[in-house]
């Protein structure tokens, strides 16, 4: 034993110092017979034990000519037209009234065979497009389809068809006359889905990005509305208000919807900050059918009785979040509690409308819709429609966006190089302060550039010549604080310039909807420390 231990000690000490190699471990291949396991067809049992076996199904890929699920509708319609034959010739043979029943056995015969053959010759594979089909033609999947190619989504019940065209529109022939005036060819994607919401009086909370024409598709259904109604008397007051945020937007939105008043006999009355109000209060004795108003200053025409709001059933918020972010929540409540309660729509949906009063019509439009707004349309909108244009916050795909990562100390010379590049072309500049606004605006006069610059601490006066003077092309650079980030229309603004960038991407991206609008294709560009 000892002998045999030292031995395998030695074995183990060469081997580990020596490096011996170990010797491979015989591998038992396995046999011929467990390598391939063959059977014979007598030896399978499957078809004693189970019936199922005996008669296998074979496919037939082919059947039916390539139609879903392999079934033949044309075959399907000649073997019901012989049943229904089988079963007339016996009727036939029973009441033995053969001579009075061939003739309606030829008749349907007849409209069988028709039918065959206008089914024969329709293409169940090849449909066409919903752009080449009537309106009586459109299914619910053309429907869809229509839906998808425009990015319009809905959120409610018994929502209405969105209309394809403006013949489609049900306005009237006197709005539709303006529309064409107005230069408005086709209608936007917002305009298709909201119009026909705002014609059957549902309130709407829209989201589209900026530059879609959100004000149309709330000002045609409030103008078609109106004319339903008899004119205002003297100091009854409107029929409809439009809110915005800004005296700016205000004041755009009065002159859209001047386009199609004027065609209608319908007065606009606009009360805003900045202007005296004693003449605001005038034309309000005099009479008008709409109202377009910032929050604190329609406020202060109610308190002193310049205007009542008793008759006013048709309800527009314009950039709902904005009038909140700029803390107008309470005016805002104040103004819509000034309205009589009776006239709001029954809080179940189910309940039968009264057909000889007439109900609010309240509708929210903006870019974007945050929480903070979701509390006044819980409380002052019924069963609301939520219409969404893309996706919320998303900016518009005509605006290319370019971010460009310089010094504190490089920025203005960025800013100088980029403004000489423009030519004729036109440029927004936006900065976070009016100080940073005075000071760039005049920075840039000294360095020839023809320049205005306008915020919240200017006049109303002179914010109007700053706007003014950018639109009919007297100066070709606009510095701005974000107060012409919301809703102003410029055409052909070609590049927006965020000098300094805002915390907010909400404001950034109203900021850059300057641009991009009326399907011109523009430039953004970013400057970032």
């Amino acid at each position: 034993m000892a002998e045999r231990e030292r031995e395998k000690e030695l074995e183990a000490i060469k081997e580990q110092y020596l490096g011996c190699k170990k010797p491979k471990k015989q591998v038992i291949k396995p046999s011929e017979k467990f390598r391939s396991f063959d059977w014979e067809n007598t030896e399978d049992t499957s078809r004693d034990m189970n019936t199922l076996y005996q008669l296998p199904h074979e496919a037939r890929p082919l059947f039916g000519r390539g139609f879903v699920a392999g079934m033949d509708r044309r075959e399907q319609k000649k073997a019901a037209a012989q049943h229904e034959k089988k079963i007339r010739a016996e009727l036939r043979h029973r009441t033995g009234a053969e001579d009075r029943m061939e003739d309606d056995d030829d008749l349907v015969g007849k409209k069988n065979a028709a039918a065959a053959d206008s089914y024969d010759t329709f293409d169940m594979r090849v449909d066409r497009h919903w752009s080449e089909k009537s309106l009586a033609e459109m299914t619910e999947r053309d429907w869809r389809i229509f839906r998808e190619d425009f990015s319009i989504s809905y959120k409610g019940s018994r929502v209405p068809r969105p209309m394809r065209s403006w013949s489609e529109s049900n306005l009237g022939a006197e709005l539709l006359l303006a529309v064409e005036g107005a230069g408005y060819r086709k209608p936007s994607p917002i305009q298709m889905a909201a119009i026909p919401l705002g014609l059957s009086q549902r309130d709407v909370i829209g989201i589209a990005e900026t530059g879609s024409g959100k004000t149309a598709a709330f000002v045609l259904p409030m103008m078609s509305y109106i004319a339903q109604l008899p004119p205002i008397s003297d100091e009854n007051g409107p029929y409809a208000l439009v809110l915005a945020p800004t005296r700016e937007l205000a004041q755009q939105i009065e002159e859209e919807t001047v386009k199609f008043a004027n065609c209608l006999g319908i007065r606009v009355v606009s009360v805003v900050g900045g202007q005296q109000i004693e003449g605001q209060a005038l034309k309000l004795k005099q009479g008008c059918e709409i109202v377009i108003a910032t929050p604190g200053r329609l406020l202060d025409c109610l308190e002193s009785r310049y205007a009542v709001l008793n008759q006013c059933n048709y309800v527009v918020l314009d950039e709902a979040d904005r009038m909140i972010d700029m803390g107008f929540e309470p005016q805002v409540v104040a103004v819509l509690d000034a309205m009589p309660s009776s006239n709001l729509k029954p809080e179940n949906e189910d309940e039968k409308l009264d057909e000889r009063r007439i109900y609010r019509t309240t509708c929210m439009f903006s870019a974007t819709m945050p929480p903070a707004v979701e509390r006044l349309a819980r409380k002052y909108l019924r069963h609301p429609v939520v219409v969404t244009i893309g996706t919320p916050g998303k900016a518009t795909e005509l605006i290319t966006q370019n971010v460009m990562m310089v010094k504190e100390s490089e920025k203005k010379f960025l800013l100088h190089k980029m403004l000489r590049e423009l030519g004729d072309k036109t440029a927004i500049v936006f900065c976070n302060t009016r100080e940073s606004v005075g000071m760039h605006t005049k920075d840039l006069a000294n360095k020839g550039f023809r320049v205005m610059g306008i915020h919240g601490g200017k006049s109303q006066a002179k914010r109007d010549i700053s706007l003014d003077g950018f639109r009919n092309r007297h100066c070709n650079v606009l510095v701005a604080t974000d107060i012409l980030a919301r809703g102003i229309d410029v055409p052909d603004v070609a590049h927006v310039i965020n000098y300094e960038m805002h915390n907010s991407i909400e404001i950034y991206t109203h900021r850059i909807g300057r641009t991009g609008r009326a399907d011109a294709y523009t430039e953004q560009q970013s400057c970032a420390t």
